[in-house]
């Protein structure tokens, strides 16, 4: 399935961008396609002005509008997610989200942002339709170390937290993947998809 990384960091590298990437490569090992969107790196002007003509805008709303799953990462600031970010959500539709599933991170200075999750950002995706929007994860900086050499290294409660979220995602999507894959096959065989009200069960049937 494809899982778009949406980095809402108005700085990179930074510590939400680096919780994004490495949950990318958690969910990679279970074999789903990723792409990679930071909104500080969509042209500014095109972005504040809110210009969804701007082509690489309008590839950037394509991305969310073709992904089954969306990790969204973001600082915390002021009680809320960064203003990047809100300025790149406010430019998808009504129900941009719509059948999607959503696993929010966020990084602060402290666990009193930790609320800023529920509080500011889970009710934006509930606005724009989001299917179902995971149980968040929120670390904080001293939570996450960073090392040239051995990457990035989350404690203990962020680890385990970060497993849930990478299971809760991937369980999540296994219907859908199911239901693709059927399709799939389907589509090749030039069968149409049948069920048993097409094909009642009979007891002539038993013995086929």
């Amino acid at each position: 399935m494809s899982i778009l990384l949406l980095g809402g960091s108005p700085s990179l590298p930074s510590s939400s961008s680096r919780l994004l990437l490495h949950i990318g490569d958690r969910l990679a090992v279970h074999g789903h396609q990723l792409q990679r969107l930071h909104v500080r790196d969509l042209p500014a002007q095109a972005l504040l002005h809110a210009d969804i003509d701007d082509a690489g805008i309008r590839r950037a709303i394509d991305a969310v509008a073709s992904a089954q799953a969306i990790v969204i990462a973001t600082p915390v600031y002021k009680a809320s997610y960064s203003g990047v970010l809100k300025a790149f959500l406010d430019l998808l539709p009504q129900d941009g989200l719509a059948g999607k599933l959503v696993l929010p991170l966020a990084t602060g200075g402290t666990q009193s942002h930790m609320l800023a999750l529920d509080y500011a950002l889970r009710p934006v995706l509930h606005a724009l339709a989001a299917k179902q929007v995971l149980t968040s994860i929120f670390a904080t900086s001293q939570q996450l170390v960073w090392q040239d050499d051995d990457g990035l290294t989350l404690a203990p409660p962020i680890a385990a937290r970060v497993t849930a979220g990478v299971d809760e995602l991937v369980t999540a999507l296994a219907p859908l993947t199911r239901l693709r894959a059927a399709h799939s096959v389907h589509v090749a065989n030039g069968a149409p998809v049948r069920s048993l009200q097409d094909h009642p069960y009979t007891p002539a049937s038993q013995a086929a």
